[in-house]
């Protein structure tokens, strides 16, 4: 399905639509962006496949130029073309609304003015409505890459074929998982073979088999240790103890 539905009018929109194609493409993928002339496969009944491309969209974008509201129609160049129920720019505008679609008045350059739905045929009166966005041709790849940002923070579908979304996800380094806050000293430059090697170990340090210390260790018998000052002095004795002027019991 193709997220992106361009809609335009031949004369006049057609430059403009490929540009538009091309810029969205490129954010999106060739596959989300429907243009008739590059999405509809040879020997496919088109009529079908613009209704049902405007359908199924999630975007339809209306490229609306200086011309579009009263450009004739072709068949009867007295009324506009809008006013002819077989007109496919009405057509397609009508499945998307009708879809439920979000549907962009895209106007183009600064002279084309806010739609007004007293002009537009009932079928389609809402797309005054509906929030427009404007785009020059000096400035068409910004304009339309600040409305995909926007279309993609309302659209998910959009936001997970969003590449430049993901060009800046890639680009964030990655975790390692090795933590060097608030470290000193470490491993040093060795060579050979010299097993393990610490720089500035503050801590007890364990790197094979036996017992480990955080202080003094004495064994033995007879050891004693005093650690701080010592003013009651030190009592000590062996084997059983004798009473003053006693037996030994």
């Amino acid at each position: 399905m193709h997220e992106i539905f361009i809609n335009y009018r031949t004369k006049g929109g057609k430059p403009f639509a490929y540009m538009c194609h091309d810029v969205l493409a490129n954010r999106f993928g060739e596959d989300s962006v429907f243009l008739a002339r590059k999405s509809i496969a040879e020997g496919t009944d088109f009529a079908e496949a613009l209704l049902r491309g405007a359908r199924d969209c999630r975007v339809l974008l209306a490229l609306i130029d200086e011309e579009w509201l009263n450009a004739p129609d072709r068949r009867q160049p007295d009324r506009r073309a809008l006013d002819n129920p077989d007109d496919w720019v009405r057509r397609e505008i009508e499945e998307a609304l009708a879809s439920g679609a979000v549907v962009v008045p895209l106007l183009i350059a600064r002279k084309v003015e806010q739609l007004d739905a007293r002009t537009l045929p009932h079928s389609i009166a809402e797309l005054a409505q509906c929030q427009y966005a404007r785009v020059g041709h000096a400035t068409l790849a910004a304009d339309l890459n600040r409305l995909a940002d926007s279309l993609v923070r309302r659209i998910p579908a959009l936001a997970a074929l969003d590449r430049a979304r993901r060009a800046v996800a890639d680009e964030r380094p990655q975790d390692s998982g090795v933590r060097t806050d608030h470290q000193s000293g470490g491993i040093g430059n060795v060579g050979g073979s010299v097993g393990t090697f610490v720089n500035e170990a503050n801590a007890p340090f364990h790197t094979g088999r036996g017992n480990i210390y955080g202080g003094p260790h004495f064994s033995g018998d007879g050891t004693n240790y005093v650690a701080g000052d010592n003013h009651g002095g030190i009592r000590q004795g062996f084997g059983t103890r004798t009473p003053r002027g006693g037996e030994e019991r």
